[in-house]
């Protein structure tokens, strides 16, 4: 299994409301990929976060393998959420992936 984990810090310039419905439409859009991308487990986009967070939204998910994730980055479905929820609005983007045994997904 590979876990893959994203940060973003929204754009400064967006207002509050704003940031809220960027972050649901990108939660919406992520979440929705499942079962539509051969090899993606699980996603789940973290909206809502503590005052000491220095990031607005996290992206968790697990990929079968290395390979199922290389694909899910240009899957059509994919790369449509990316380039018109995403990536309009964030300023910054933080990746870790990483492999992890069966025993532990979550």
């Amino acid at each position: 299994m590979v876990k893959h984990l994203i940060l973003w810090k929204l754009k400064e310039e967006l207002s509050e409301e704003d940031k809220k419905q960027v972050k649901g439409e990108i939660k919406a859009g992520l979440e929705g990929l499942l079962g539509k991308i051969p090899g993606l487990v699980s996603i789940r986009v973290q909206t809502e976060c503590l005052a000491s967070s220095n990031a607005d939204l996290m992206l968790d998910s697990v990929f079968t393998d290395e390979e199922a994730l290389k694909g899910y980055s240009v899957h059509p479905a994919h790369v449509e959420v990316a380039d018109t929820k995403v990536r309009p609005y964030a300023q910054i983007r933080l990746c870790l992936d990483f492999e992890q045994d069966g025993k532990s997904v979550s």
